[in-house]
């Protein structure tokens, strides 16, 4: 990663007295994009500061730095943090064939922690093939886990169903089946997120209606975590270039709500090295009903990056850091571009954390896969004054 400017920092003193520097500074990274990041300065003798003159002082980008990759061979990765204060993870297990979730105290705690199965797939029928995409959400009170599932006789038959907990502990209590949820379409229909918002439970998902081979978005209201209400809306179908390579596909939402607006984060194309993330931004304060209400990238915001060598970045998830203010980002990519065979079928999709920055507009910024390296070599200078 290039920075291409840092604000020029000039700071004044007194002799005998240390400057008082700015523990946040403003960068651009991209052409019209800047950021604000955290600053660590290194340590100077206040003995500098006797002889008025002009020093600097060198300091780097501060930036929140976890294993990379998190949990090998997870894709579509779920990370929560509950008010009992651990983390929460779970993601698509190789096999496709159950549902699993381990937890720490800290994001990195995640890469070791033991794992729980907590639900299996049936023998026969509906959910038993492609158990895929799991997410952990906490609502009045119970856990749910919303997932897609094939039917062994119709492996493409993939609908989205609920599971329910009513214990403290996810990984040691019962989950009960709430059965799928209620979708107008009776086709391939995947990767079900649901968010809160003015009172209102959303829930967004993928479902292909064109023939059964276009992925869109769809949004609905919830009248409880497994059950939606009439009126489904399209919220985005892949309709641009870089959404159609190899298949044409709106998939694997999640959501963020900072600075007034709702954002969705959504994958597209096909699930190799082409796959990549867009953003769909709408003011709270909107219907998040009407379609209109909803602004649309045009070009993606997370994809491949051969230099970092992790490929088809995607299907994220949004937590906070262990400070409760950095806000990051979970996303599965490979660290190979060729693959043999159907991409589905190749599981080192690892998960992995990067943080999430806001730009000067309060819209998220997330660069490349595996930037933080890049940032945390950046140096940042200041000018020092002493009078």
């Amino acid at each position: 990663m290039m920075v291409k400017t840092v604000d020029h920092l000039q700071v004044t003193t007194w002799a005998g007295n240390r400057p008082e520097l700015e523990n946040k500074v403003q960068i651009e990274i991209e052409d019209g994009i800047t950021v604000d990041v955290d600053v660590a300065w290194d340590e100077t003798p206040v003995e500098q500061y006797d002889t008025p003159g002009t020093y600097q002082v060198e300091g780097r980008i501060k930036v929140k730095e976890y294993p990379n990759p998190l949990v090998e061979q997870r894709a579509d990765p779920y990370v929560y943090r509950h008010m009992d204060g651990y983390y929460y993870f779970t993601g698509s297990y190789p096999e496709y064939d159950r549902i699993v979730l381990r937890r720490s105290k800290t994001i990195e705690g995640l890469k070791d922690a033991a794992e729980t199965v907590i639900w299996e797939k049936h023998e026969e029928g509906i959910m038993s093939k492609h158990i895929w995409a799991p997410e952990l959400h906490f609502i009045n009170g119970k856990w749910y886990i919303h997932f897609a599932a094939g039917d062994r006789d119709d492996v493409w038959a993939i609908r989205p169903y609920v599971l329910e907990c009513s214990s403290e502990n996810p990984l040691e209590g019962e989950w009960v089946e709430k059965g799928q949820i209620n979708t107008d379409f009776k086709s391939f229909s995947l990767d079900a997120t649901t968010f809160e918002n003015k009172g209102k439970r959303f829930l967004v998902w993928a479902q292909k209606v064109d023939n059964d081979t276009i992925s869109n978005l769809y949004i609905a209201e919830m009248e409880n975590p497994w059950t939606i209400k009439p009126n489904q809306v399209v919220l985005s179908t892949p309709d641009l270039p870089w959404e159609q390579q190899g298949f044409y596909v709106n998939e694997g939402a999640a959501v963020i709500k900072r600075n007034g607006n709702v954002f969705i984060t959504y994958s597209a194309s096909a699930t190799d090295h082409r796959y990549a993330m867009g953003l769909l931004t709408a003011d709270e304060n909107s219907n998040l009903l009407d379609p209109t209400s909803w602004t649309k990238s045009k070009e993606p915001i997370f994809a491949t990056c051969e230099e970092t060598m992790e490929y088809g970045p995607g299907h994220n998830s949004f937590t906070i850091a262990e400070d409760g203010i950095t806000d990051l980002m979970v996303y599965h990519a490979r660290p190979y571009k060729e693959i043999v065979g159907n991409s589905l079928y190749d599981h080192n999709r690892h998960a992995r954390v990067q943080q999430l920055f806001w730009d000067e507009n309060g819209n998220p910024y997330v660069g490349y896969p595996g930037m933080t390296k890049d940032l945390t070599q950046q140096k940042i200078i200041a000018t020092v004054t002493v009078k």
